[in-house]
């Protein structure tokens, strides 16, 4: 997924197919779709986006971090704090095998 021209993230840029056996976002939107739920890449990237700002508002609450819309997006887009997510997911998944 190219970035407009000078883009220049922090931390650098994450898609979900840089993780294993991760879709990206066009890959998860024609699965949605096909299972009956309309859905193009920018939905899926921002339902996505949304459920890791959920994930990172109690991590900045308890510790004691900045909960403004605005900061709980820079840790969702952030990839360090995307990896560690599906790391930890990755980790539950594999404990139930």
């Amino acid at each position: 997924m190219p970035m407009p021209k000078g883009f220049k993230a922090e931390n650098g840029y994450a898609t979900t197919k840089q993780f294993a056996g991760g879709d990206d976002y066009r890959s998860i939107a024609e699965k949605m779709t096909a299972d009956g739920h309309q859905m193009n890449h920018a939905t899926a990237r921002n339902v996505f986006l949304s459920a890791l700002r959920k994930i990172a508002r109690p991590i900045h609450q308890v510790n004691n971090l900045a909960t403004s819309d605005k900061v709980l997006q820079k840790t969702a887009k952030d990839p360090r704090f995307q990896a560690g997510v599906a790391e930890i997911l990755s980790s539950i998944n594999t404990g139930r095998k």
